[in-house]
Order: structure tokens, then sequence, then C-alpha cells
């Protein structure tokens, strides 16, 4: 019989402290949601006590209905001053109204005694207090022992007890963390093993990949008893990362044979991978295991010559199994597999041996080709495969558009113009902004105004900028991310030129096409 496996992802926490990342509230928002539809068993969403965007994060996921994963609020244990009913961290944990809560407590005693600076029994004290308050409030409560490993190296005896103060006090999972990330897999399955004698509950592993081993090291801590797995997504974290839920997940599921999540939605690993990469706006590895474009990706020769036999001669899985694909670099043989799914999903159905079916995918492939990435753009998708299925009506047509920027003792100062054909009439008209964005978005709206008086309900929520092909310098082409919504709806499009306002232009276009194309339905 399979073992069932716990995913806890902490992508939205432990992974934005990872150097170059960071998330708007509505980004983490997206991600929670696509988290769950993957089948993700615990989302940590932030410390609530800590900044002001994850006490917004706890609100905007209060009004929204998970189908499977639980919203956890992050924190510590009480502060060694303060009675637990009091402390502030605790409080603020409580107030994120969260069913589920994460407590990190020391498992070093040079930790205790240089960090903390309290002694050995007084942690222990905290650790108890705080769960045991946290349980009696009704929370369900995961205990990371923080730095376990490297306590237990340094004194067995007392990282042993700081579990035991857990188990105690009612922890409803212990987490064993090597929040340092130097441990090999071997260490990690003895100590494993060691600590789960101690726990009245089901052990967990939280690793880091300083030494290059994070989900050897889970999977170590797997074969040992562990039942509950954390990391993120990517592998972002801070210094070398977390642990790696795209490589663990599949490992898990396809080397083990754990229960992890069905194999549909292990269909959908590669686009989620991707999907958390874009909105991060970090480029993911063209070679990472499993989800990388690079890893089913073969080269001329031998390779090609086999594979085209039986995939299974320098292929370790069938990449569909993940919702990769298979390509040959020297054709450039690509797919895109799942764009039937989604254009299911958006209300059109196609027929896959219909000629305009083709036309599609290949225009698909054209464009991703040259940098588009529609998985985090469902916007800019629905309007392509509309205008190739004669499903759209153009509501204006671009005829022109020009930018100004000037720098004056004010500071920098932009101008637009455009000239759209509106049916027979064509309308001119400049807007002014803090940048050519701005400018040409508000010079768009203006023209439109009185044809399309609904406009007014969009919203630029957000604006991401992504070089594409960083080795031809300020040749390089360039992706541009807009996020828009209009109070009811929220949708992303996109645009790509070697030109940064042309790929803006093109994406701030199809962000009002997509609004009254929802204005219409």
């Amino acid at each position: 019989m399979s073992v069932k496996i716990e995913i806890f992802d902490t992508t939205l926490r432990d992974g934005t402290q990872g150097e170059g990342m960071n998330l708007s509230v509505e980004d983490k928002i997206r991600i929670a949601q696509r988290l769950d539809d993957f089948g993700v068993d615990f989302i940590e969403g932030g410390w609530p006590g800590s900044n002001p965007k994850d006490i917004a994060f706890f609100q905007r996921a209060k009004q929204i209905p998970f189908k499977h994963a639980r919203i956890t609020a992050f924190g510590s244990t009480r502060h060694a001053k303060n009675p637990v009913e009091s402390d502030p961290n605790l409080r603020a944990m409580l107030d994120s109204e969260t069913e589920v809560v994460t407590i990190f407590g020391k498992s070093w005693d040079m930790h205790v005694i240089n960090a903390l600076r309290v002694e050995l029994p007084e942690n222990l004290a905290m650790i108890q207090d705080s769960i045991r308050f946290l349980k009696e409030n009704g929370r369900f409560v995961i205990y990371d022992a923080e730095h376990f490993f490297d306590g237990f190296k340094n004194n067995r005896d007392y990282a042993l007890q700081t579990l035991e103060a857990a188990s105690i006090a009612g922890a409803d999972r212990i987490v064993l963390c090597d929040t340092n990330g130097g441990c090999l897999p071997h260490e990690i399955s003895e100590i494993t093993q060691a600590a789960k004698a101690k726990a009245s509950c089901a052990i967990g592993i939280h690793t880091h990949n300083d030494s290059g081993c994070a989900e050897a090291n889970a999977l170590a801590a797997v074969r040992a008893g562990a039942t509950h797995v954390q990391g993120t997504f990517n592998g972002f974290g801070e210094r070398c990362g977390n642990s790696d839920l795209s490589i663990v997940i599949p490992n898990l599921m396809l080397k083990m044979g754990c229960e992890v999540v069905s194999e549909e939605q292990l269909r959908d690993l590669h686009n989620l991978s991707f999907y958390i990469s874009e909105l991060a706006n970090v480029p993911l590895r063209r070679n990472q295991p499993y989800v990388g474009t690079s890893a089913f990706a073969h080269k001329g020769g031998i390779h090609v010559s086999a594979i085209q036999r039986d995939a299974r001669t320098y292929e370790h899985i069938d990449p569909r199994k993940v919702g990769n694909q298979q390509r040959v670099l020297v054709s450039e043989l690509s797919g895109q597999s799942n764009i039937f799914y989604r254009a299911e999903a958006m209300g059109i159905h196609l027929d896959k041996s219909t000629p305009v079916a083709r036309a599609i995918l290949d225009k698909v492939k054209q464009l991703e080709n040259v940098g588009y990435f529609f998985e985090a753009a469902d916007a800019s998708l629905e309007l392509l495969i509309r205008k190739e299925l004669g499903q759209y009506k153009p509501f204006f047509e671009r005829v022109a558009y020009r930018v100004l920027i000037d720098r004056h003792q004010g500071g920098l100062w932009s101008e637009a113009t455009v000239r759209i054909k509106v049916g027979d009439e064509i309308l001119f008209m400049a807007g002014d902004g803090d940048g050519p964005v701005n400018a040409l978005d508000t010079a768009l709206r203006k023209a439109l105004e009185n044809h399309y008086p609904r406009l007014s309900e969009v919203r630029l929520n957000d604006f991401k900028v992504r070089i594409i092909d960083s080795g031809r310098g300020t040749a390089a082409m360039i992706r541009v991310l807009i996020e828009s919504s209009d109070g009811e709806h929220e949708w992303i499009t996109l645009g790509v030129s070697e030109n940064i306002i042309e790929a803006s232009w093109n994406a701030l276009v199809d962000s009002i096409e997509y609004k009254l194309l929802l204005d219409e339905k």
C-alpha cells in the first residue's frame, strides 16, 4: 500500500526571502489558487506579524473558498519575556484566522544560548507554552524544529527534548528543519529515524539547498518515515533556496510510489512551475529537472535516432506525466498539448482534426518561439484563439502611436498620442502620465471612452518586464505582462518585442480588447 505524503508549500513565505524574489498580494493570491488546484495540502501565506503585505494576504485569503489546501500563518514561539497570552506574534497569528498555524522554535543549544540568550529549560517552556496556547485556541499546529539536524549533531539529547516538549504540548505535526542546508542524505535519514521515535505525531521535513542536497535530503527523510514535506516551487528561497517541490513531488510519485496528488494534477506540474516563475519575474532554469524546457530536449545524432525508436532510451519518464514535452532541437519540434484543454475552459470547443485547430497550434508555437508565454496570460491566449476562429469582431483598429519622454526641473514627464479607428471614424488623442505606458494607457482610454464608457472601470494592477534573450544586450527581446482588473474580473495580457514600448503597447491593447470582450459576454 502506498504512503500518503502531505505537501506543505512555503513559496509565498520562505520562497519570497530569496534574492530578487518579490510578490505582490495579488501575485500571492493567484499562486495560492493555482497551488490549491494542484492539490497542495498546506499553503504557508506569510508571517502576519511581520509586514502589511502578509496581513493583507490573509485578509484576502479569507474571502476565497479554497477547495483542498489549508492556508497557514507562520510565526515564532513566544518571546522569552512575554506571557503567552499577550505575545504580539502569537496574537497576530490568531488574528489571521487561519485554521492552521506554523511556529518555529530553537532546537540547537548554541542558538538558544547565543541567539535567544535564554537558559535551555526556558526554551523548552517557550515551545511548550506557545503550542499549548495555540491548541487551546482551536488551531491545527505545525511545529518547525529550526536547525534540528545541526542541533542534533551538537547536542543530541537536548534536540530530542525540544521535540518531546512539542509533542507534550499537542503539536499536530513536527517538522525537522535543515535550516542551514548543510546535511547530507545519510545524515538526514539516520537523524530522522531517531527523531521519529520521540515524536507522538507525524514527522515532517524542511530542507535547504546549501549543499546541493535539498531534494535528496527530503526524499531520504521520507524513506526514514517522514510523511509531511515542506518546500517551495522552483526551489525559491534564501541563499541557495529551499527544496524544490517541482522535483520532489514527481520523485515521490513516479520513483517512490507515494500518494501525493492525482495523476491529472501531476500533469499540470510543468505549467504550474512556469506560472509561478512568470509571476515572480524570476527566470526558470531551462535544465530544471522535470519542468524545464530542456528537461526532455534532445539535440541530433544518436540520441534523436534512438528516441524516435523508443523514447525510453534517453528519457527516464514519459514527459507527459508532468505536463512537459519531448523536444528535438535540430528541428525545433514542440507541441502545445494543453491548448485544447484551456480552450475548452474558455468555452471554446476545438476539434483537433480541423485545419483551423492546426493553424492555432502553429500560431502559438510560432509566437512562443519568439518569446510569448501564454500560460501566464490567458486573456491574450483567448483573444488569439478567437481571432483565428473568426469569433472575434475588432472593437477598434490601431493606426499609429507616438511616445515622448522629457526631463525638466520637476523630473521625467511622458506624453503619448494615439490614432485609433472605430468604425469609419479616425480618433486622435493625447495623454500624459508618470511613464510611457501610463501615458499610452491614458491616451488610448480617452480616445475610446465615448464609444466604450465602461473602460473607466479598468485598472492596471501590475506591470512586469522580462528580458528573454539577455545575451543580445540592448537588442534582446522583451516580454511584458500587464495585469488588469475591472472590480469583477482580473486578467493578464502580454506583448513581446525588441522594443519595450512596443511590447508594452501590445500588452496594453490586448488588455483593453479583453475588457471589451468581457462586456459583450
